[in-house]
């Protein structure tokens, strides 16, 4: 979906792992991310040689129930409310049959109108669910060393955005506007600089994308210095982006988990 454009409108109106050494003995405590609260810098990820991690019983992944069994990494993407667009991002690997917490808890925005249980094309929400990481990352910039495939962008790299087209929600190299809300992926800095695909709308979550059920959704980097809501992503700040983009293992079968706090047990 669009970022230039809300940009343009807000401003008219582990396995290897991610864990501060002084933490390693204790689980973290629960963080609700709000406009009072919430830094761009308030933690940032590292990975430590020794992976560590925190053992906590009662973490958010381990109140999961909808994960495939050869899930061994996962994603939890989670705000106060369905209205706000200030959100935690936290990662986890499965250890000996039980999730063990591999990162800090990192601040991360949504939408700018919050998550959604139906999201559709063009409303800026970010669609709650659980998804797959795209089997290729992208960026403008060059590959930051991620384990997927990765593509870097070029002129005319376009993400297909128009319910009327057969491609829709697709990534596309066109010398042409696909139309719709396609975006010219090779121009949205820095949102682009990386980013990983979320399976909303696509392969393996539907079998084909529905049309204006929504496109575009991706785990980007901060269009900002200070953090910004998006238009149906989730962003962070370019150093965690690029940590958790390293963390990310194909051979894992990593999932991400989108949802307020309180919804998080329907997964």
């Amino acid at each position: 979906m669009n970022r230039r454009g809300l940009l343009l409108a807000a401003a008219g109106a582990a396995a290897s792992a991610v864990v501060a050494p002084a933490a390693r003995a204790a689980a973290a405590p629960a963080v609700v991310a709000t406009p009072d609260t919430w830094s761009s810098t308030t933690t940032v990820a590292r990975y430590p040689s020794d992976r560590r991690m925190w053992v906590d019983p009662n973490n958010r992944a381990a109140k999961l129930r909808t994960l495939p069994v050869e899930c061994r990494q996962v994603i939890v993407v989670g705000g106060a409310s369905y209205t706000t667009t200030y959100a935690t991002l936290e990662t986890y690997a499965k250890v000996l049959g039980h999730w063990r917490r591999v990162s800090a808890v990192l601040p991360a925005r949504v939408g700018s109108k919050g998550f959604s249980d139906n999201h559709v094309e063009g409303v800026p929400t970010t669609p709650t669910g659980v998804y797959s990481i795209g089997p290729t990352m992208y960026g403008i910039a060059a590959n930051p060393g991620v384990r997927y495939p990765y593509h870097r962008l070029v002129s005319g790299d376009w993400w297909n955005e128009n319910p009327d087209s057969p491609l829709y929600n697709t990534f596309q190299h066109s010398a042409t506007n696909p139309g719709g809300y396609s975006e010219a992926l090779w121009r949205e800095t820095p949102a682009y600089t990386h980013f990983a695909v979320i399976t909303y709308n696509m392969p393996p979550n539907v079998a084909k994308p529905v049309p204006n059920a929504g496109s575009g959704i991706f785990l980007h980097e901060f269009s900002t210095s200070g953090g910004n809501a998006t238009a149906g992503c989730v962003s962070l700040s370019h150093t965690n982006l690029v940590a958790v983009l390293r963390w990310l293992n194909p051979a894992l079968s990593p999932r991400i988990v989108i949802s307020p706090y309180a919804n998080l047990d329907r997964y």
